[in-house]
């Protein structure tokens, strides 16, 4: 596997539109049997990789090769080897839940024996079976992005673009999901998603990148990208005042980094309980704390901020 061809090859990625440059040359590896992360704040460009990866939007500069082919000259051939779950469900509301997939199949000259067996068996793996004959309009959010997932899944993909996969779902919904595609996971299906969940990414990625200004300013597994760019844990204070800011000074020292917002101080440290300590040692007494450990969450908003861009 160490030496085995990349499925996914970027060197100098680049995507423009007009004066805009979306994806500013990037380099990206994805190896086959990994679920492999795209994490970044909107205007990033993690959808904007994702289309020259799925071959509906031409690169502007460098080199990508998909399944060792061209994207701009083998398109056609290579969207028939991947299965594409997009931000926004394009499910047929006209259409059964059974039809849906049967249809889809057809699309990739699948025969329709074939296909339906194939979406028997797709329902029966998103735990859909007992809702094949409804149409999709009732359907939950959480039962159709199931049975979007099903249907990127029809032509046996080699690599499964899935955008976004659990915005606007309630948290059992996500779990669902989650169960879902962990389960893909374990029989080798190579997964490539964008997500703005980090613990999603957490539960998720084997690597990931992190994107910012349309260039990758971080990549590694999520530990790893902990461990170098964090400490082991948090402790988050909050003052009985309308001003942290003034809290900054006195907790100077007790970590790696001292992180003032407007309703918490954090201190990032090695030790939680040692540093609640000194800090109870300095004569402080913080209305509430929390010691937690440190997660991706912490990575990505030190290295893309907290401000939001619009």
């Amino acid at each position: 596997m160490t030496g085995a061809r990349p499925l996914i090859h970027a060197r100098g990625l680049v995507k423009r539109f007009g004066d805009f440059t979306a994806v500013d040359g990037i380099d990206v590896d994805v190896r086959a049997g990994e679920a492999f992360g795209f994490l970044g704040p909107n205007g990033a460009g993690k959808s904007s990789t994702m289309r020259m990866v799925g071959c509906v939007s031409p690169p502007s500069e460098g080199e990508l090769r998909i399944l060792g082919l061209d994207p701009v000259r083998d398109g056609a051939a290579i969207r028939a080897r991947l299965g594409v779950c997009p931000q926004v469900d394009s499910l047929d509301p006209e259409l059964t839940v059974r039809e849906n997939l049967v249809v889809y199949a057809r699309y990739f000259g699948i025969p329709r024996r074939v296909a339906r067996q194939r979406a028997a068996e797709l329902l029966d793996f998103v735990q859909l079976t007992e809702r094949a004959d409804s149409k999709v309009e009732p359907l939950s959010g959480g039962m159709r992005r199931r049975l979007t997932i099903a249907r990127a899944l029809v032509n046996e993909p080699d690599i499964v673009l899935l955008d976004e996969p659990t915005t606007g779902l309630d948290p059992q919904a996500r779990h669902l999901v989650w169960e879902r595609l962990f389960r893909l996971k374990q029989q080798g299906v190579t997964l490539v998603l964008t997500t703005h969940y980090m613990d999603e990414a957490e539960q998720l990625c084997d690597r990931l990148v992190v994107m910012d200004g349309g260039r990758i300013v971080a990549e590694g597994a999520p530990r790893a990208l902990i461990e170098r760019y964090s400490t082991r844990e948090v402790v988050e204070l909050r003052f009985a005042a309308e001003s942290q800011e003034k809290y900054a000074g006195m907790v100077a020292g007790l970590g790696e980094r001292v992180e003032v917002l407007p309703d918490r101080v954090l201190l990032y440290v090695a030790d939680g309980d040692a540093a609640v300590a000194e800090v109870h040692g300095r004569g402080l007494a913080p209305a509430n704390v929390l010691v937690r450990r440190s997660s991706l969450e912490d990575v990505f908003l030190l290295l893309t901020g907290r401000t939001l861009v619009e």
